[in-house]
């Protein structure tokens, strides 16, 4: 774990649920884990609960898996995560997404269907041609329990040879337990492609 977190690091911690997402600063690094000093009273946090785990490092941005140790008052101990991996390529994590979505402008929606995601922005495609000008109100359902709800601004469109329009945008006005969300789910589902290549 020495080469991945040292002292001073600053480290976010999020568990299952968002909202009680918090951040620290690592006081000790051992063969075992490490030791971090929370910035907020450790609220929704859970000994043996597993958390997501991201801090930028020089070698890029660092995700893991983990669970805590052991807690008193505001310092827990982290055990050693099984994986881990580095975001170096994009920002953030982008996968293949598909899904039925509408973007609404005032009183107009238009149909579109997602083709990936990030928690940046998203790829769409859509039969109609959307002014690139304004920005849309867009709800992107995760799954049965995580939804996202901002704007979409697009950057590119492209109309291809059968007719459809090929957009590319960005998220506006993301809260910040939103955007956690969506970098939780790519990194997630990635993760999991990447594990079925493996087996």
């Amino acid at each position: 774990m020495r080469e991945l977190i040292k002292n001073e690091q600053l480290v976010t911690i999020v568990p299952q649920d968002f909202k009680n997402a918090n951040k620290g600063r690592v006081t000790d690094v051992s063969s075992e884990g490490f030791k971090m000093e929370l910035k907020y009273k450790p609220e929704g946090l859970f000994v043996n609960h597993i958390c997501d785990f991201y801090s930028f490092t020089e070698n890029g941005y660092l995700y893991f898996e983990s669970y805590i140790q052991s807690m008193e008052n505001n310092i827990i101990s982290i055990a050693n995560p099984v994986k881990h991996r580095f975001l170096q390529r994009r920002k953030y994590t982008r996968i293949k997404f598909i899904e039925e979505i509408e973007l609404i402008f005032n009183d107009n929606v238009y149909r579109a269907r997602t083709l990936d995601l990030s928690a940046g922005g998203m790829k769409i495609t859509s039969q109609e041609n959307i002014d690139i000008e304004k920005e849309y109100n867009v709800s992107i359902k995760l799954n049965d329990e995580q939804e996202i709800k901002c704007k979409y601004q697009l950057i590119r469109v492209e109309k291809g040879d059968n007719g459809l329009y090929t957009i590319s945008g960005r998220f506006i006005g993301l809260g910040n337990i939103d955007k956690m969300m969506l970098v939780q789910f790519c990194m997630k589902k990635d993760m999991e492609k990447e594990t079925k290549r493996e087996v």
